[in-house]
């Protein structure tokens, strides 16, 4: 099945007062880059989110927000240190003995003091949280995987376009080969009786140059193995194998290679044309393919 690695995820989840939300996003990238924004409350958990991403995501840089707010009333709570306001009590009346100053503490006053009244949240199950992140999280992730999937098949389509195009530029160099070397062999019997005028023609001196002609541009191996990679490019988009945006990239270097060799032994412009517009889709099939997971 063919991903793209561009792809958007969303899911909310409001139950037993807790809400979450999660946001997924990526972009195109050689490895899998995760990268988590969520509450310190949840910081905990990102070993067990990154295992997770790591089940249906194989490459891409993927940015995840994650919301989290607790609806309870009672997530935390009032706690008052009596041990402490009684030390405060004791050195303040100390105080007032050694400089005689009027002890006016209220107790308005003595709750304002460090630490006598401070707000307490209480213990979370890491269990409960967790199951309920899970489930938003397995819900994004659903909904990011079918936008890669969809955006995969509009790729796949397009690439499959472009071999179906390149199949019949391959085509022409190989039907246009054996017309080149017979164009030769009478150019060059043409220009032999120009020098020679009367003089009889020695066929097997011509036979002999065309041969040679004919094994300089000869690009039989190149098209043979050209077509070969097309092919297998083609069977691979079809194939339902995961992931395989690399295997893809190095099919279509191996494609390159033989396009570059065909262009290079051209001696025809017909062929030479073919081959550039060869080498053209072979390189926006490249561009395509980096956007495959």
């Amino acid at each position: 099945m063919i991903k793209s690695m561009t792809g958007f995820g969303r899911c909310e989840i409001s139950e037993e007062q807790r809400k979450f939300t999660v946001e997924m996003k990526s972009v195109n990238h050689r490895y899998l880059d995760i990268n988590i924004r969520m509450p310190k409350k949840l910081n905990f958990f990102e070993t067990a989110i990154r295992n997770l991403m790591k089940q249906s995501i194989q490459r891409g840089k993927i940015d995840i927000f994650i919301s989290y707010e607790d609806l309870s009333e009672s997530q935390v709570s009032l706690k008052y240190n009596e041990a402490l306001a009684g030390e405060y009590l004791t050195y303040l009346k100390q105080i007032e003995e050694k400089f005689s100053l009027d002890n006016d503490i209220r107790v308005s006053t003595l709750s304002r003091y460090p630490e006598v009244l401070t707000m307490e949240e209480h213990a979370v199950d890491e269990e409960e949280l967790w199951q309920g992140l899970k489930k938003v999280l397995d819900g994004a992730v659903r909904s990011f995987v079918e936008t890669r999937i969809l955006e995969g098949e509009r790729l796949k389509e397009d690439i499959v376009g472009k071999l179906d195009n390149m199949l019949e530029l391959v085509g022409y160099i190989e039907e246009r080969s054996p017309k080149i070397i017979a164009e030769y062999r009478e150019k060059l019997e043409n220009k032999v009786r120009e020098l020679l005028a009367d003089t009889q023609i020695e066929e097997g001196r011509i036979a002999a140059e065309v041969v040679i002609f004919a094994d300089k541009i000869c690009t039989d191996e190149e098209i043979v193995r050209l077509r070969s990679h097309i092919v297998h490019m083609k069977e691979t988009l079809q194939s339902d194998e995961n992931g395989i945006g690399r295997k893809l990239d190095f099919i279509a270097q191996e494609m390159n290679r033989e396009a570059n060799t065909i262009l290079s032994k051209a001696n025809d412009l017909e062929v030479s044309n073919a081959g550039i517009d060869l080498k053209t889709e072979i390189e926006k099939v490249r561009e395509q393919i980096q956007n495959i997971e």
